[in-house]
């Protein structure tokens, strides 16, 4: 990448094009088509909200920096158009939250994509390499990053945000010029594209209440009926916070459900003095809980919960540890990307079980590290 295409996309983030009317919108449209790549970046809020209300979608080509309000626009279906276009490769970096926000906006994830936080880790870097640092370690530019906290659905946007939001995403056709000729080179361009496949279909899951207990740390320490009546409770506030559109803790947090769960109060009147259970909650859906808990409890269906691991699974998890970490360093990458403890127990249980090898460890996976795993558990 030259320094004057550097220049060019950072005196682009000075001039940002703020997107407000229709025929703004339309009009940046007729520019973005035929593009070869466009970056994307996204700004959101995320405090009371069940969902994140996405606040800015910043679009650049490298020498224009475009800045979509969706605050402002009522029908956002010319951007829609350029995320789903198969003729331009959309860019972003560490993109996890930024797909969830524009699927349940816009009904849409940017596809064809590359995902530049996994690039720069393909290609040696630390896997949860920010954007900041990554332009610094690439280009020697420093990115602002006061803004990060900024209330992005507030008009108006201030220069300095709109400055930032623009930053943020012009230099990202930069970061893919740079990177994918390394990653082509070492035969990891398809791990790229693979890994990034698993991306946006993980953006698009379905939400399942009933697995929402499994995000409440403390649930495996309680008794089956505990657990039994934490699971029904958890699904309901699950369901709640969806329809109300509010964050699960402003429902009832988890350290409410869980001494719901094990307190198990019979009675609506009074409310029940429990750490973590506003009087106000209690009475707004004490109708509602009391018999569900009740039912609950009254389940006697067996609980499946995991079994800690045997001695000789744990030796067999020391083993596979070392295994994904000599594997890392011969390929001079983060071991994270390989596997994560987690992600390692979980193979081991599926193994275990007769299940088939967890979606994580096929593909590239399989030929580099996953047989080699298995050999190790069998």
């Amino acid at each position: 990448m030259t320094r004057t295409s550097l220049n060019t996309a950072i005196e682009a983030a000075d001039h940002p094009i703020l997107l407000e009317t229709p025929a703004q919108l339309t009009d940046a449209e007729k520019s973005w088509n035929g593009n070869r790549i466009l970056g994307i970046d996204t700004e959101f809020v995320r405090e009371r909200t069940y969902r994140a209300r996405l606040g800015l979608v910043q679009v650049s080509d490298g020498s224009t920096a475009w800045l979509v309000d969706p605050v402002r626009l009522p029908d956002l279906a010319p951007l829609q158009r350029m995320l789903t276009d198969p003729s331009i490769t959309k860019v972003l970096h560490s993109s996890s939250e930024d797909l969830e926000v524009l699927w349940h906006t816009l009904g849409a994830v940017p596809d064809p994509m590359i995902d530049t936080q996994l690039a720069c880790a393909l290609s040696g870097k630390p896997l949860q390499l920010a954007y900041h640092a990554a332009i610094a370690d690439l280009f020697g530019i420093e990115v602002d990053k006061e803004q990060t906290r900024s209330n992005w659905c507030r008009r108006p946007l201030t220069a300095r945000q709109l400055h930032y939001a623009a930053m943020d995403v012009v230099l990202l056709p930069a970061v893919v010029d740079e990177l994918q000729p390394r990653l082509e080179q070492a035969g990891r361009w398809t791990w790229l594209q693979e890994d990034v496949g698993r991306m946006q279909a993980a953006a698009q899951e379905p939400v399942r209440p009933e697995h929402a207990w499994r995000r409440i740390r403390g649930a495996l320490r309680l008794d089956d009926t505990e657990l039994r009546v934490l699971r029904a409770l958890a699904a309901w506030r699950e369901t709640t916070a969806m329809e109300r559109d509010l964050a699960r803790g402003f429902v009832i947090p988890d350290i409410g459900l869980l001494n719901l769960a094990r307190e198990r109060p019979v009675r609506e009147s009074p409310a029940p003095e429990l750490e973590g259970l506003h009087p106000k909650a209690w009475g707004r859906h004490a109708r509602t809980l009391v018999p569900l808990i009740r039912d609950a409890a009254a389940d006697d269906a067996p609980v499946s919960r995991p079994q800690p691991l045997t001695a000789a699974q744990r030796r067999q998890l020391d083993e596979m540890k070392k295994c994904v970490r000599a594997r890392a360093q011969a390929l001079d990458i983060d071991p994270a990307l390989l596997a994560s403890r987690r992600e390692l127990e979980k193979l081991l249980r599926a193994t275990a079980a007769g299940q088939e090898m967890p979606e994580r460890f096929r593909g590239w996976r399989r030929a580099v590290i996953g047989d080699e795993l298995l050999s190790i558990i069998r």
